[in-house]
């Protein structure tokens, strides 16, 4: 066997052992589905695209709904073809798992070339490391823009780049998620110190921004054309609907964040990603600042904007790869000094390269357990209830709902969105239930879908038709859905 075709074959084979063992502990546990409502949503949009071939939720009611525009597109590929859409998705994660590893193990070599081997141990860690394996198999965009970002890094920090590439990933990036256009942060920061003169980084510049607005342009055409706005709906219904949380300090909201990746072996890379920073900073190796500095600023926009932490961080997977590929080329800088000094150096280098592997290991069959408890609490509850509503509702009847995901794909009723993805008018007054109420009565609402505790007071204004009993939920400390009768004065 060749030896340029070892690394991508020991990643391709662990990418399918990941998805499989995380399939599987699914199907043991209850069944096949995806760990996050919002899954339901990118679902229901690629299905309606094929359908009725517009860009809609609910039909004849086009929306900007979808935070992945790109993601939601991919997907509407599994729709060609009747009954493959659980598989085209897991296959489209898989891929992008994988990709993922491969870059992430060329970005290691590229900026650690005396590292030798045909061992991917980068990619290996990323392939297997458990907040990506389980964002891989959510349905959701999270592992597409990781793969983008740290491919964007990686084109940004080779000795000659090619700055109309890197603008067209940071473009490309928009259409994936809106935060993409962060990326336009370090490609200024090292077009600016890159060495040459005014002339010459005006010009990169230009080529940047040029392939940049390529992607750009027509993206905040499209929300425009859908909403009225330039940006998604999502973009102003989070930051709105969680708005409380911003009365955390901001540093307790800061490095609650900044910890995610270290929740697991992420732990013990710490050290590397200060040293990478320490001997980018002391070599002028730009592209290695800016990338640490990226990751930092995006965490910071994340602890300002929506400080959430829950499902696992979410929202700051994307991010995660640019930590654990940093943080592992310093981690290597490290132990290679240290082999060549004190004995006990060697030893306590060993313990930790065993450690963080063994913490890794332990991480991955904990991260199939935990995704197999996320997809059993979404099937047995949104799912379930909105195969509920679509079996006991009458076809006319409008149903107001949080979480539109399940609902949209399953119910194929008329609804209204308390979350604003898809009825952006609530989201002035989101979390106000007094004006929520009198909203629901103006819509006509005839039930109310909602965990109990989510809306306390809009309760009290309902009966009671139906709850899920489903187990998992109270297992992990929650609650069950429940539809409401909704009572109008």
């Amino acid at each position: 066997m060749k030896q340029s075709l070892v690394r991508p074959i020991i990643l391709l084979s662990l990418t399918f052992l990941v998805v499989l063992g995380y399939l599987l502990s699914s199907k043991i546990t209850y069944q096949i589905g995806f760990p996050l409502d919002d899954a339901w949503i990118h679902q229901t949009y690629a299905r309606n695209l094929v359908e009725y071939h517009t860009w809609e939720y609910l039909p004849g009611r086009p929306s900007a709904g979808s935070t992945s525009p790109s993601w939601s597109f991919l997907l509407s590929a599994g729709y060609l073809v009747n009954g493959i859409c659980y598989a085209w998705t897991y296959f489209l994660g898989g891929v992008c798992l994988f990709l993922l590893g491969w870059v992430g193990e060329i970005y290691f070599r590229k900026k650690n070339r005396e590292f030798r081997g045909n061992i991917p141990w980068v990619g290996i860690f990323l392939v297997g490391e458990w907040h990506l394996a389980w964002s891989s198999l959510s349905g959701m965009e999270t592992i597409l823009m990781a793969l983008v970002i740290l491919f964007f890094f990686l084109r940004i920090g080779e000795e000659k780049p090619s700055w109309w590439c890197a603008g067209f990933l940071a473009g490309a990036a928009v259409w994936v998620r809106p935060d993409g256009i962060t990326l336009l942060g370090p490609a200024l920061f090292v077009l600016l110190l890159m060495e040459g003169s005014w002339r010459e980084r005006l010009i990169r510049g230009s080529k940047a921004f040029s392939g940049f607005i390529v992607f750009f342009i027509p993206y905040l055409i499209f929300n425009y054309s859908l909403s009225g706005s330039w940006w998604p709906n999502t973009f102003y219904a989070k930051p709105a609907e969680y708005a409380v949380m911003q009365q955390i300090p901001f540093l307790e909201r800061y490095f609650s964040i900044l910890e995610l990746p270290m929740i697991g072996a992420g732990i013990l890379l710490l050290p590397g990603l200060f040293f990478s920073f320490w001997q980018a900073c002391r070599d002028r190796n730009w592209p290695i600042v800016a990338t640490v500095i990226w990751w930092a600023g995006y965490s910071a926009l994340f602890a300002v904007r929506l400080p959430l932490t829950y499902q696992h961080g979410r929202y700051l997977i994307p991010a995660m790869p640019i930590y654990f590929v940093i943080s592992l080329i310093g981690v290597s800088k490290i132990l290679k000094k240290v082999q060549t000094e004190k004995p006990i150096q060697r030893v306590v280098s060993r313990v930790w390269l065993l450690t963080t592997g063994c913490i890794w290991l332990t991480f991955c069959i904990i991260g199939a357990m935990t995704y197999a408890q996320d997809v059993a609490i979404i099937e047995t509850e949104m799912v379930t209830t909105a195969r509920w509503v679509a079996a006991h509702t009458e076809p006319n009847a409008v149903i107001a709902v949080h979480d539109i995901g399940a609902f949209g794909y399953f119910s194929q009723r008329d609804l209204v969105d308390l979350a604003g993805l898809i009825s952006p008018d609530v989201i002035p007054f989101i979390r106000d239930e007094k004006k929520l109420a009198t909203y629901l009565d103006e819509k006509q609402v005839d039930y109310f879908v909602t965990f109990p505790k989510w809306y306390p007071d809009l309760v009290k204004r309902a009966r009671l038709v139906y709850k899920t009993n489903g187990v998992f939920s109270s297992e992990a400390g929650g609650e069950n859905m429940a539809v409401y009768r909704w009572q109008s004065p």
